[in-house]
């Protein structure tokens, strides 16, 4: 065989390697399409985002909306048998699991925050919150500032620790801070009296409330720390899976699948105990639905 013809099926054989990589899906999906799996990372109490009901079954609003985008990955990858498996994680587990690749995605609240994308990267902004705190409802609270020498629950992991604390030092005042390991478990050291406060976003805390056996019994402040997007959390550097996980919530929202599905979690009864939060879209939300964006605080 003479050189020149050595040369151009060498070229050939490259040029139809390096195009086969280049169709070849990488990073989460390559991941995902190997293991023949996906795997989703879920919350145990974070009504009406990621929960269990009465079957013990993962069920919200982030759920549905994860399983919009595992529809998604199956048609990307041609896989329509393509498994889930569902991983329960914490807030104080998330990123990790989502850092060492036990999880894919997570299908719960994480507030997108430029020091957590330092390690990890969000989805477009899927709704926006204000961090406020619940209080006994004659209570004298009115703002932050009522905390001080007061004891405060916080969720540990949450943002609303750095900014409880930023808070109170700039303001100089002090609170007693008692952290636990998830929303349900900070609320109950309210109600049970080893608090005064739970400081957390509002709808979080709207959702233990009505889900509480004494809802009037309790009451959210006006004062508030700061409005925080949410995102879904996925990988840092996978900017496939990315641009697909937001291709997905992008066209739910232009078509109104999106705005459907809030409605049905926010605004009528949900399980287990039917209990309707009335928490319709708030003006930042419809905003960041009209305006899909991937911004952090």
């Amino acid at each position: 065989m003479n050189q020149p013809l050595k040369q151009l099926i060498c070229i050939t054989f490259l040029s139809i390697a390096t195009s086969a990589l280049a169709q070849s899906p990488g990073g989460t999906l390559a991941k995902i399409r190997d293991a023949g799996e996906i795997r989703l990372g879920h919350r145990d109490v974070s009504v009406p985002f990621s929960y269990l009901d009465d079957n013990q079954k993962p069920v919200g609003f982030a759920m549905d909306l994860c399983a919009r985008i595992v529809d998604a990955v199956k048609g990307e990858l041609k896989l329509p048998a393509l498994q889930t498996r569902l991983q329960p994680i914490q807030l104080s587990t998330q990123i990790p699991l989502i850092e060492n690749g036990t999880i894919d995605i997570v299908c719960g609240p994480a507030t997108n925050t430029l020091e957590r994308q330092k390690v990890v990267a969000f989805s477009t902004t899927i709704f926006v919150s204000s961090i406020r705190a619940v209080v006994q409802k004659d209570a004298p609270i009115k703002s932050f500032e009522d905390l001080a020498g007061r004891p405060v629950s916080l969720t540990s992991g949450s943002t609303s620790i750095g900014l409880l604390s930023a808070r109170a030092q700039a303001n100089n005042f002090q609170t007693k801070n008692i952290l636990t390991p998830d929303h349900a478990a900070s609320f109950l050291a309210l109600t049970t009296g080893r608090s005064d406060a739970f400081v957390m976003d509002d709808i979080l805390l709207a959702s233990l409330i009505a889900g509480s056996p004494n809802p009037a019994n309790w009451r959210i402040i006006d004062d508030s720390l700061r409005t925080e997007p949410y995102g879904l959390i996925i990988r840092k550097g996978d900017p496939e899976f990315k641009a697909l996980v937001d291709k997905t919530l992008v066209a739910m929202m232009k078509s109104n699948e999106f705005q459907e599905l809030y409605a049905k979690w926010f605004t009528r009864p949900i399980p287990p105990k039917n209990v309707n939060l009335n928490f319709p879209m708030t003006a930042p939300l419809k905003d960041a639905v009209a305006n899909p964006n991937d911004k952090g605080v």
